[in-house]
């Protein structure tokens, strides 16, 4: 620059030009808009709104509650293969609807929860880490690699005041071992419950009241049964002794009643007033406790009377139950050993997922149950109550005395004798859901009386004990001198998932299944069932007229011994009219793929010409018609 430039510049009165004077507002709004953005991400909070069709990313209350009442800081850790998963899209997927789950309820949780998301790439600290957090790898991944997708969370020492939480002692580490997309439906509990189990302090207790031998005998050196062992690992157990039982602890989260028999009515009422109080129950009854060990009842001098039951509560509560009939169903039959050979025990029952309640928590995940004599509930005609299903037989089931049953334990194949399906699904264990009554009207009189439970009060009912036993789920083996227990079936998880889901808070079993992100081309889907209905109407067509011209021909043939060929060209016409007819209906069924195919191929067009080109053009258009109106509104300042 030349002096005398800098000399006019210094000369000339200063002088805010329109240019400079936008500069100006420029710089003054950058000085005052990176702060307010930097104070804003640090302390205010975004607005959130939920726009999908069935709120996904909405958390439930009790949820909310959940979240809301944290006692103390969590620190939650996403482990997921980002690397591993490159060609796996649904996973990836997947994996986004996990992650703003989780940032939703860090969201709400003003600080109590912090998220933090690692990909454990292979040999790493990070996969280590992984791994001694509890998750499971999966393979399949690119290139081989193992791949994780799951959730540590730890419990951190303090209170939720404190300012950070970042250099606490971890006092409680627990985890999802791996997110199957099958589960999306019950992602929310899922992580809610890992939440709630974290902010717990102790273990919940659990009261067990069983006259079958389930904790084993220490005098025979008799270990509990494995079932009662899982649970004593998750769940303080307390066993309570039926005959002096007058109240049930309110410290009790859940109440197992296995095998009740000889209950005293004192006893009785105990678990009456506590399921009415909003406690939690899970009866086993059976019509064959085959594991029974108790003395002989009068009502049997052949067999032993092994048959439990609570007629009071039951007719109380609307539940129907026959202590002396059993479910048979010959399509489940469990394949078991006996004198030397294989056979179908139509008594013994392997449950398979068709017979699993999908949409239910606790046994979404499974994949076999075993039980071996079981009974099944109904509704009385006037309950208030309802039962949803847990565990069911098949339509092929049907229901014979528990004698015929015994009567048949030399050779259980007689049960198939004179099998008569009953065309229903009987229900072998449910949640009994509704307003439950009290069975004891007469002691209303006595304090602390209650007559009736609470709308949403749960009781779930079991009506076989034998799938608690070891026999049907798990046998030991010796591996390197080591006695180790194989597991054959989901029993055992069956009756943890049952305890764990009620020994949660009532805000935890308040979250049900939702809906999944995966969202059906309905449209589509109805474009194929009516194409579907046009097919079907004509491969009808069809078979009739075939079967028109067979019994047409039928009625042609003894005409050959007297006028053999006039009845040979009537065949070859009505053969010839039927074949045309049959090339005929076949161009319909091609006109209806070709035209479902059309409608579809113009159904995908119009989706792409709204996606592509007209929702941009009325983006342009709109954008257009702004500047438009503040170039002429500036134009008329001026």
């Amino acid at each position: 620059m030349s002096m005398s430039r800098i000399r006019r510049l210094f000369s000339t009165p200063l002088r805010l030009t329109r240019r400079g004077l936008l500069y100006l507002a420029l710089v003054l709004l950058v000085l005052v808009f990176v702060p307010l953005i930097v104070a804003s991400s640090r302390w205010l909070h975004a607005s959130r709104v939920d726009l999908t069709t069935d709120q996904l990313y909405t958390l439930t209350p009790g949820t909310l509650h959940i979240v809301d009442t944290l006692q103390r800081p969590l620190r939650l850790t996403l482990y997921f293969s980002e690397h591993a998963t490159r060609d796996l899209p649904q996973l990836r997927s997947y994996e986004q609807r996990v992650r703003e789950m989780l940032q939703e309820m860090v969201a709400r949780s003003h600080g109590r929860i912090r998220l933090q998301t690692i990909d454990p790439v292979p040999y790493s600290d990070d996969e280590a880490s992984a791994e001694g957090s509890g998750l499971t790898a999966a393979n399949g991944g690119s290139n081989g690699e193992r791949v994780f997708f799951g959730l540590a969370g730890s419990a951190m020492s303090g209170s939720v005041d404190g300012d950070s939480n970042d250099d606490r002692v971890p006092e409680k580490t627990l985890s999802i071992a791996f997110f199957d997309p099958s589960r999306e439906a019950f992602l929310e509990y899922d992580i809610a419950k890992l939440v709630y189990e974290l902010n717990q302090t102790s273990k919940p207790q659990v009261g067990v009241i069983s006259s079958l031998p389930v904790e084993g005998n220490p005098v025979l050196s008799e270990q509990p049964w494995t079932v009662l062992q899982q649970l004593g690992q998750l769940f303080d157990l307390k066993t309570i002794d039926p005959a002096t039982l007058q109240k049930v602890d309110d410290k009790i989260r859940v109440l197992l009643l296995i095998q009740p028999r000889r209950l005293t009515p004192d006893a009785q009422y105990a678990i009456d007033q506590y399921v009415l109080g909003g406690g939690h129950l899970v009866v086993f009854v059976d019509p064959d406790a085959e594991l029974d060990t108790s003395p002989y009842g009068p009502e049997s001098i052949t067999f032993p009377d092994r048959a439990s039951d609570l007629p009071r509560l039951f007719k109380a509560w609307g539940v129907v139950y026959d202590p002396h009939k059993v479910v048979l169903d010959r399509t489940r039959a469990l394949q078991i050993e006996l004198a030397g050979s294989s056979l179908n025990h139509p008594a013994m029952l392997d449950l398979g997922a068709q017979e699993l309640n999908r949409n239910d928590a606790v046994t979404a995940s499974l994949q076999r149950i075993n039980v071996s004599t079981a009974g099944f509930f109904d509704l009385a005609a006037n309950a208030h109550t309802r039962l949803i299903p847990l565990l069911q037989s098949s339509a092929e089931a049907e229901v014979v005395s528990t004698q015929r049953v015994l009567d048949a334990s030399n050779d259980p194949t007689t049960l198939l004798q004179n099998y008569h399906p009953d065309g229903a699904h009987y229900l072998l264990a449910a949640r009994l859901h509704g307003t439950f009554d009290s069975a004891f009207p007469e002691r209303a009189g006595v304090a602390g009386h209650r007559a009736r439970s609470a709308a949403n009060a749960e009781v779930i009912l079991v009506a076989d004990t034998d799938l608690l036993s070891d026999r049907l789920w798990v046998e030991p083996q010796t591996i390197l001198g080591q006695t180790m227990m194989r597991i054959f079936a989901n029993n055992g998880d069956l009756v943890t998932n049952l305890v764990d889901n009620l020994s949660g808070s009532s805000a935890l079993l308040s979250i049900r299944g939702r809906s999944t992100s995966q969202r059906p081309f309905t449209r589509v889907q109805a474009l194929r069932n009516v194409a579907d209905q046009k097919f079907l109407q004509k491969e009808q067509e069809l078979e009739q007229e075939l079967a028109d011209t067979r019994r047409r021909l039928d009625e042609l043939q003894p005409a050959k011994g007297g006028h053999g060929s006039t009845a040979t060209a009537e065949q070859r016409r009505e053969i010839e009219q039927f074949r045309q007819r049959q090339l005929a209906i076949n161009k319909e069924l091609r006109d209806v793929q070709h035209q479902l195919n059309a409608e579809i191929d113009a159904l995908g067009l119009r989706v792409k010409v709204t996606n592509i080109v007209a929702i941009p053009a009325l983006v342009v258009l709109f954008g257009l018609l702004y500047g438009w109106r503040r170039g002429r509104y500036g134009r008329r300042r001026r």
